[in-house]
């Protein structure tokens, strides 16, 4: 995790107030919707946006009892391309496209969130060509999954550090794969998320903040590519408030936003165990093709585990409410 001096801390609650704003089109999840699926490269895999949207759900919502699965893949790309030598030659980036249907038929999903682009530039300048191939990808992805009868919210690729990642240029590409994916709020009527310019403004106004006081430049990133905690919550926070939850619009992380339920921070921890462990028992299930992953316990055995813990996780919350 990046560390904070004391000059970010005061700016963070300078700051954190900026964006709450930016957010539109709010709406609840429909009362249809119980069981919902979480796409995308290794952002949605590494889980922390994820689990911390699930936490507060779970506390907030508890009638609800939604089923939330994790099934991002790193390295994945919805465009299908894969620049030349990827992973040191080991093996080129998986395709969305070799694995949506199996995930759509074992997981039915009601509501699915999908965060791609991130890789979809694969890292180079921009190209019209690989542009037309994320949007033609973007548009075939939402076509499947309203086809298989569920709905679908698109967020933005996160925000790309140059200054942390290298590949010069690739910042704007994914602004203009941003800017895209908003205008098709109004140009197709799809739903769409924005965490993308939320958390480059962050960034930016973090970094004039270290430029003021001679401080190495403030980061979201170690690898320009991957968030730390900050920058999930950043993720999380657009999410949530996309949903109708304006209560988290000044909390500067998870724990803040679950500061006044008693066992916060143990309730966190058990969602979090459980989304990781069921994430990698349906990523299993559904037969991804990319090597180097863990393998997930079989879905039977995962399940039941998941029961166990979630009757603790429900005992807390009812000690809650």
């Amino acid at each position: 995790m990046i560390a904070f001096t004391r000059t970010h801390l005061f700016a963070a609650a300078l700051i954190f107030g900026m964006f709450y704003g930016t957010v539109s089109h709010a709406q609840n999840i429909a009362p249809k919707v119980k069981r919902i699926v979480f796409l995308g490269n290794s952002i949605t895999w590494q889980a922390n946006y994820v689990n911390d949207v699930i936490a507060y759900l779970t506390v907030h919502y508890p009638d609800r009892h939604f089923e939330f699965i994790n099934v991002g893949l790193p390295s994945e790309t919805v465009s299908g391309l894969s620049e030349p030598g990827h992973a040191g030659g080991a093996f080129p980036r998986p395709d969305l496209h070799e694995r949506l249907q199996r995930v759509l038929d074992q997981t039915k999903p009601d509501l699915v969130f999908a965060c791609y682009g991130m890789n979809d530039g694969i890292y180079m300048p921009f190209d019209q060509d690989r542009f037309q191939k994320f949007k033609d990808g973007i548009n075939w992805l939402h076509g499947e999954v309203v086809k298989s009868g569920a709905e679908i919210i698109h967020i933005t690729p996160p925000v790309f550090d140059e200054l942390r990642g290298g590949d010069p240029g690739y910042a704007a590409v994914l602004d203009i794969y941003a800017k895209w994916l908003l205008s098709l709020r109004h140009s197709a009527g799809y739903k769409v998320i924005d965490v993308h310019f939320p958390m480059k403004k962050y960034l930016e106004a973090h970094r004039k903040v270290d430029a003021k006081f001679n401080l190495d430049g403030f980061a979201l990133t170690t690898d320009g590519v991957h968030p730390a905690e900050l920058g999930h919550w950043i993720m999380a926070r657009e999410i949530l408030l996309y949903l109708g939850c304006t209560e988290v619009a000044e909390s500067p992380g998870i724990e803040q936003a679950l500061s006044k339920t008693p066992n916060g921070p143990k309730l966190l921890k058990l969602i979090t165990d459980r989304q990781n462990m069921l994430r990698d028992a349906w990523l299993t299930a559904t037969k991804y093709k990319r090597p180097g992953l863990p393998v997930g316990l079989p879905l039977d055995e995962a399940m039941r585990k998941s029961d166990e813990i979630g009757r603790s996780i429900d005992s807390l919350v009812r000690g809650v409410h």
